[in-house]
């Protein structure tokens, strides 16, 4: 099999706060996040290569933050996304059958640019499950009671907390098969399905839990970048 590693940087950051630039480009400690997240990949012997994904108008900002860091590597290439999540992941799958070639083995670990606390264990997870599966998803338990509400003005039912996950990344798939499922999605399909994961769920095919951490937090708020910055600062 063949492993690569696909980081989504296409957030602009508006829950933020007005910050000038996306949240993936914020100094934590002595780096922006993103250098952090993408070392955790390039460092690992796994990956072929490690794809980072962003709107056109960052392409040449982040080569230049990232050389800084991997010099002119051909291991880590940034290259330009899509206008959805998912459009995203399409555009990464097409860059990797256009320059190295694609197979049935070909598996990709998309993983958020603003998650710079990924374990190497949580890798190592998502690496073994796809020998099983055609995707897997990287979760942890739900620590608060979830409330449905139909039009969010009353209580509609409340689910079993122990049936109930949070999601994180890692997402992980066969590309292929991906694909394979995205292309047979109508147009209304593909503008509300969230992410990768719900278009297997959606066709019912199974997608493996990988246990999460707590510390892979997903920077998205002001009180997120402190939190992460007292993290760095441990």
């Amino acid at each position: 099999m063949k492993f690569y590693a696909v980081i989504l940087a296409g957030g602009v950051g508006k829950r933020m706060g007005n910050v000038g630039k996306p949240k993936q480009y914020l100094q934590l400690g002595s780096k922006p996040i993103i250098v952090h997240t993408v070392e955790k990949f390039a460092i690992h012997p796994g990956f072929e290569r490690v794809l980072v994904l962003t709107p056109a108008e960052w392409v040449e900002n982040t080569k230049d933050i990232l050389r800084k860091s991997f010099g002119d590597s051909e291991h880590v290439i940034v290259t330009e996304g899509g206008a959805q999540r998912n459009d995203t992941v399409m555009a990464a799958i097409d860059w990797i059958e256009q320059h190295d070639g694609i197979d049935k083995d070909t598996v990709i670990v998309t993983h958020d640019a603003v998650r710079p606390f990924i374990s190497e264990r949580i890798i190592e997870d998502n690496l073994a499950a796809m020998k099983d599966y055609d995707a897997c998803d990287t979760v942890i338990p739900a620590a608060d009671t979830i409330v449905v509400s139909d039009e969010g003005e009353e209580i509609t039912t409340i689910p079993d907390r122990k049936t109930m996950f949070r999601g994180q990344t890692p997402q992980s798939f066969k590309a292929l098969r991906l694909r394979e499922l995205y292309t047979s999605l109508s147009e209304k399909d593909k503008d509300w399905l969230p992410d990768a994961c719900s278009i297997f769920t959606t066709k019912n095919i199974p997608v493996k839990l990988v246990a999460g951490e707590e510390e892979n937090i997903k920077v998205t708020y002001p009180a997120d970048l402190r939190m992460a910055q007292a993290l760095i600062a441990e």
